[in-house]
């Protein structure tokens, strides 16, 4: 896609929400970048520093949400009412509200396909595997997996044992030298190496 194309789907993207949709399919931003648009538009409650929103999550009540600083969304879903309601008040001639917030704290990482139903706290510093359907809080420095959630361990052993991992890696002094997450210079090597560990030279 021309520079030019990007550049100008950004300023409207910035301008005005109906453009992130534009933004999006043009521009295929990064978790961080998608997380600036929202906290630009002021999308969700609140957006802390350094979050990385994969332009994939859901939020179906972002004015309930609030995300604390250093957490990654990974193509999640974060629902933030009971659409039963409907049904019922239609079923039962009620006026009934169901909708909660959904909090998540500082230093967590939501995995892809994760459920957030609403009503929820998460964190801090805490992990929700991949798939996981989160129906009540997770406290912290827990790790939950499983539907619904359950505590399948802690956050700082679950560090401690790929601390220890990490250094059996024969790229082991490569990921010490990088600078943040990824290197492009440094991908190319990098990614060699992991082939060669996992499936032997000849491949």
């Amino acid at each position: 896609m021309p520079n030019f194309l990007k550049s100008f789907a950004t300023r409207l993207a910035y301008s005005n929400v109906r453009w992130m949709a534009l933004y999006r399919r043009v521009c295929q931003p990064t978790g961080e970048q998608w997380a600036d648009l929202l906290r630009h538009h002021e999308i969700l409650v609140a957006i802390g520093d350094n979050v990385s929103i994969l332009p994939g999550t859901v939020f179906t009540d972002p004015w309930y949400t609030r995300i604390g600083d250093n957490v990654r969304l990974s193509m999640c879903t974060l629902i933030g009412h009971d659409g039963s309601v409907n049904m019922i008040n239609k079923a039962y001639d009620t006026k009934l509200d169901a909708v909660g917030k959904i909090d998540i704290r500082d230093n967590v990482f939501i995995g892809h396909g994760a459920i957030i139903l609403p009503g929820v706290t998460i964190g801090p510093n805490a992990i929700v595997s991949a798939g996981t359907v989160v129906n009540r809080d997770v406290g912290e420095g827990e790790i939950v997996s499983g539907v619904p959630a359950k505590v399948v361990g802690q956050l700082d052993m679950h560090v401690a044992i790929l601390t220890a991992k990490n250094k059996r890696y024969p790229w082991a002094e490569m990921i010490e030298q990088r600078e943040g997450a990824f290197d492009p210079e440094m991908e190319p090597k990098l990614r060699k190496m992991r082939i060669e560990h996992f499936y032997g030279e000849d491949t």
